[in-house]
């Protein structure tokens, strides 16, 4: 954002921040509030681990009756049809018949059927969602349904919590998530059917969009610089570290109910949530609620021992009715909104294209589930860290460059190794390629806040989340409707796309979070006054050449263009120190001003 466009009740709010004290305990104890639900974040995951494939066959206990000393592996033979190497086929069984246990030895049975009576699953030790309702065969989900009802929660959370933060403000977005994230995800372990378990874990997706989401918010409103940027980093580390903590549990614990149980007890101490979250003095203003920002301001100053002077406190003022209007429409009607929100919005839907095409590409390898996931959040842990350090010192823009970039390099390396047999080396291409997405992907939280302004900076996440969802959409199809070589392909031209608008993206690095939506109107205005000084300018050029050509009026001409300039520098002056607000009445200047310049 350039520095004309800043304005001067973001910079006087930016110097009240830091009479409160950059990073203090108040500030600390924000940062610790908001990353402690990053662990328990995790269990949006348990999808993972709670289908996990299950060795079954027919039950076909019928035989019992006739045979009831059989052996397992006899009754097996008796009754399962086998392939060619001799293993058993695990959705068909032999058709049962009213015959004594010697006649069906010696004749043996030929008709098969489906499985009739369910199944048994002989070798499993622990007790899943898979041979509980018996999800196999024909009733096994498949992986799109499972992910597509973590997508529509993640899509309706970006959207309702978007909102929600803005009307009513972070701190009841936070508790309402937490406590939807805490009722569903216990709440999980008492479900009765699949439609259930699909429904909860529905709102879980939501709950989990809408605190990140909400907590993005409120670290960008509250922190400074730098800190900002290492609470966020450290609240989605803390999720992949929830990652490896739900994989501990599901090897432990030997059914699927007490996974949710014990992972979801320590969610009811976030009621103590309720006394300790503060708000956003900066959503404060925006909604008129001055004495409540002043207030909420010198609680965090007593907390850091610091005093905010009264001179500086008292500069808080109303911002205007204006910006209590604002809404989504905004980023139409506002050409600076319009373009910033275009291009993250396309940053963010060829991230999360390339992310979900890499991850797809994984699974063919055949690698173990568990390993996977427990080598992928191992891996985004360092780079997160290692980023951090490029953030601090270039800004969220050169780190999204960075990122991009890195991206774009490992599709291209993965397309020209895709018809080798160098399984191990794509491998490694892949995880990487995964882990360097992950570290995009908090790179544009953070960038997107600080891009937008705080009437509508949840809402602008919520959109960019809905650009997400699209992107993991088109990945699912491009995998599974296309050869295999076109996904990386598109992933390679969209990489570019993405690192080009990243690169025509405003630098926030060192720049006040703008709060209403007065200075993009304000900077179009001075574009437009700098545009009509540039013609002014070169309307003088002109006619000074005309009248250096005029012998004969050269006097009369010169006093009557300073005359002319003089009125039109004035009124240039005048709109400048007027520091105006509404659009409307700048566009009646501008076009009176046009005017006067071009009759004159």
């Amino acid at each position: 954002m350039p520095l004309e466009a800043i304005s001067h009740k973001d910079v006087k709010f930016a110097n009240i921040l830091h009479a409160v004290g950059e990073f203090g305990k108040f500030q600390q104890r924000l940062v610790v509030l908001i990353i402690i639900p990053g662990i328990l974040l995790g269990f949006m995951y348990a999808e993972y681990f709670v289908f996990t494939d299950q060795e079954h066959y027919c039950n076909t206990s019928w035989i019992l009756a006739v045979g009831p000393n059989l052996s397992e592996a006899e009754q097996l033979n008796l009754t399962l049809p086998q392939t060619r190497n001799g293993s058993f086929l695990t959705c068909v069984m032999y058709l049962p018949v009213p015959w004594d246990l010697d006649s069906i030895i010696q004749f043996g049975l030929n008709n098969t059927t489906t499985c009739q009576d369910g199944w048994i699953y002989p070798n499993s030790k622990t007790r899943s969602l898979i041979n509980e309702f018996d999800l196999v065969c024909s009733h096994n989900p498949n992986d799109e349904s499972l992910r597509g009802i973590s997508m529509a929660g993640f899509l309706t959370g970006s959207l309702i919590f978007g909102f929600l933060n803005d009307m009513l403000g972070r701190y009841p977005a936070i508790l309402t998530s937490l406590l939807e994230l805490t009722i569903f995800n216990f709440g999980t372990a008492f479900v009765s059917s699949l439609h259930q378990y699909f429904f909860f874990r529905f709102l879980v997706s939501q709950a989990v969009m809408g605190y990140t989401i909400s907590s993005v918010c409120l670290a960008t409103e509250w922190l400074v610089g730098k800190h900002r940027a290492h609470a966020i980093f450290l609240e989605h580390c803390l999720i992949s570290v929830g990652v490896l903590f739900l994989m501990g549990l599901s090897y432990s614990l030997p059914h699927w109910r007490l996974l949710f149980l014990v992972g979801g007890a320590p969610m009811f101490l976030f009621i103590f949530y309720i006394c300790i979250v503060p708000e956003s003095p900066r959503w404060l203003m925006m909604k008129m609620k001055v004495e409540e920002a002043r207030q909420v301001l010198c609680c965090a100053a007593s907390v850091n021992k610091r005093t905010i002077p009264y001179s500086l406190l008292n500069q808080l003022q109303l911002y205007g009715k204006m910006v209590t209007e604002a809404s989504v429409l905004d980023f139409f009607y506002n050409r600076h909104l319009r373009k910033v929100i275009l291009m993250m919005n396309c940053v963010w839907f060829t991230v999360s294209y390339i992310y979900f095409t890499l991850t797809l590409k994984m699974r063919g390898f055949g690698m173990d589930l568990h390993f996977r996931k427990a080598m992928s959040s191992i891996m985004k842990v360092p780079v997160r860290l290692c980023y951090l350090v490029i953030l601090e010192y270039k800004g969220t823009k050169w780190s999204l460059i960075v990122t991009l970039t890195q991206t774009t390099i490992m599709c291209i390396l993965l397309l020209l190794f895709q018809d080798t047999q160098l399984d191990s080396t794509i491998m490694l291409m892949l995880v990487l390629g995964e882990s360097s997405l992950a570290v995009t992907i908090t790179v544009l939280f953070i960038y997107t806040a600080e891009l937008l302004p705080t009437v509508l900076r949840a809402k602008g996440l919520g959109l960019a989340i809905l650009a997400s969802s699209g992107g993991a959409v088109s990945s699912e199809t491009m995998i599974h409707q296309f050869l295999s070589l076109q996904p990386i392909v598109l992933c390679c031209i969209l990489s570019c796309m993405a690192l080009y608008f990243s690169l025509l993206l405003p630098e926030t690095q060192d720049q006040p979070l703008s709060d209403s939506l007065e200075q993009f109107s304000e900077a179009s205005f001075q574009r437009k006054v700098s545009q009509i000084i540039e013609d002014i300018s070169r309307k003088r050029n002109y006619d000074t050449k005309k009248m250096a050509m005029a012998e004969d009026s050269t006097c009369g001409d010169v006093s009557e263009e300073a005359a002319r300039n003089a009125i039109i520098n004035a009124q240039i002056s005048r709109l400048d120190a007027d520091n105006l607000i509404n659009t409307a009445w700048r566009s009646s200047q501008l076009r009176k001003l046009t005017t006067r310049v071009l009759e004159g």
